[in-house]
């Protein structure tokens, strides 16, 4: 995380200098922070987060912040203060039964890893804030769409592993059908 990251991120705190002062002593320390004044976060389970992350990523898509909880297996996705409406509507297009979430938005907490975890801590950033991010709509729907996605691609993967438990039942099945077709 930068300089920059870390006075964007602070500045939410309810005594700003004491946070900064807390992470200069120790990089690697957490600090719960309020949500709703300079960002929300989508929380959602660390399956589909990770899934909806990597699908983000390598389609080169518009992401924030991103942090994981190892501890409660729980993603965070950092955007726009007041983007619920937006993310909602955009969910709602994708599908009718949205994957579970929660929107922290005012009146909630989150706690967000230091600026310089280590590997086995438990809070940890996958996308550090370097600056102040841009209040960026294709974000937010970018968010909601590869959500929807990512779901729908673990969903078929478990309907798959209960179809063939293992790498064996699958080549199996795959040569009977070919010894019934008389290939």
């Amino acid at each position: 995380m930068t300089r920059r990251g870390i006075q964007w991120l602070s500045a939410v705190a309810e005594d700003p200098e004491l946070c900064r002062a807390r992470w200069a002593d120790d990089p690697r320390q957490p600090y719960t922070l309020p949500t709703g004044r300079l960002f929300d976060v989508v929380v959602t389970n660390q399956r589909i987060g990770m899934e909806t992350f990597d699908q983000l990523e390598r389609r080169g898509m518009p992401v924030g912040p991103v942090m994981i909880d190892y501890g409660a297996k729980r993603m965070g996705f950092f955007l726009a203060t007041r983007s619920r409406e937006r993310f909602t509507r955009a969910l709602a297009r994708e599908t009718d039964a949205p994957p579970e979430y929660r929107y922290r938005e005012r009146g909630s907490f989150v706690v967000v890893p230091g600026p310089i975890p280590l590997s086995g801590d438990r809070y940890q950033w996958l996308a550090a804030p370097l600056r102040r991010p841009e209040a960026s709509p294709l974000r937010t729907i970018a968010l909601a769409v590869m959500l929807v996605g990512a779901a729908d691609v673990i969903a078929r993967a478990d309907r798959y592993g209960e179809r063939y438990p293992n790498a064996q039942a699958a080549y199996a099945e795959d040569v009977q059908v070919e010894a019934t077709h008389g290939r």
